[in-house]
């Protein structure tokens, strides 16, 4: 929001609590209380804002994470991404709006064979794991349904963030070593500092064509790599390594699978369409010089 708002554009955002009213208004914005769910108060929010363009990175996380319980913890976030987006797009093309980017993910999303980074080419993991059915078929369902929209329709799937307010709750779990590396830590993780990925997200409004874009930095690196040099550049100690058995039983194997199977993503498509670099191109300066504000 502030970025847009530097570059002179008018703003409406919105939120379901009036109580972050004075916060949307203080970063420069009109603020709108509507739900994302409400198909009627979504059609009368856009037709009366009628906007060029529309960012949709509407999420419900609340509460503590439950890796082991994923889709539980994704339930609502998961609603937004399929009935919260039939109805932006309804009321998109209903009031004429051109170009609608929405936000995804690139992650543990990627099939978890054949090479180590995968492009937007590559198709999602077919068989995720049960925790993960529910959230990887609304990340399809959002996806197909804004690409396939009757407008110029843009996905970005923004990598792991990091970065002032967004990896706070990370920091404290390797300083407390409650993070430890799962069986080899061959997991490929692709970062994204939280700047970078709204640069490229203001770059989406007047650049790229309809399509899905990875939002991630130039370095995608395994577990065994990232997750020590976060814990000397925070000052903690080193992570503590666990068998791989032992973190089935203990974390679940949606961790164990993060820690240890995933695939990284390319950034190649982005750059060259929607004119963008990320300033952290790796996370290792990312996580020296970018974690605070």
């Amino acid at each position: 929001m502030p970025k847009l708002v530097a570059r002179g554009d008018h703003v409406i955002a919105t939120t379901r609590s009036a109580a972050k009213v004075p916060l949307l208004r203080g970063l420069g914005a009109v603020a709108v209380v509507v739900d994302g769910l409400d198909a009627v108060g979504i059609g009368e929010a856009v037709a009366h804002a009628k906007p060029d363009v529309i960012i949709h990175q509407m999420s419900g996380l609340a509460g503590k994470p439950d890796l082991r319980h994923f889709d539980s913890w994704f339930a609502v976030t998961n609603q937004l991404r399929t009935k919260g987006t039939e109805h932006l797009l309804a009321a998109a093309r209903a009031t004429g709006v051109s170009r609608v980017i929405a936000q995804s993910y690139t992650g543990w999303t990627n099939p978890r064979s054949g090479g180590r980074v995968k492009t937007e080419e590559d198709p999602l993991d077919a068989n995720p794991a049960r925790a993960q059915t529910e959230s990887l078929a609304a990340i399809r369902s959002l996806e197909r349904a804004v690409v396939g929209a009757p407008l110029e329709g843009i996905v970005l799937r923004y990598g792991s963030f990091y970065g002032p307010g967004a990896s706070d709750s990370l920091v404290a779990l390797v300083r407390a070593r409650r993070l430890p590396i799962l069986g080899d830590g061959a997991g490929i993780w692709s970062w994204i500092h939280i700047d970078d990925a709204a640069e490229a997200t203001v770059a989406a409004i007047d650049r790229g064509a309809s399509g899905i874009y990875n939002i991630v930095d130039d370095d995608p690196a395994p577990v065994s790599e990232w997750l020590p040099h976060l814990a000397a550049c925070v000052g903690a100690k080193p992570p503590l390594r666990v068998p791989h058995w032992l973190g089935l039983i203990a974390a679940g194997r949606v961790v164990t699978q993060m820690m240890t199977e995933i695939r990284g993503s390319a950034n190649d498509k982005a750059k060259r369409a929607l004119a963008w670099e990320p300033a952290w191109r790796s996370w290792r300066d990312g996580f020296r010089r970018g974690l605070a504000a």
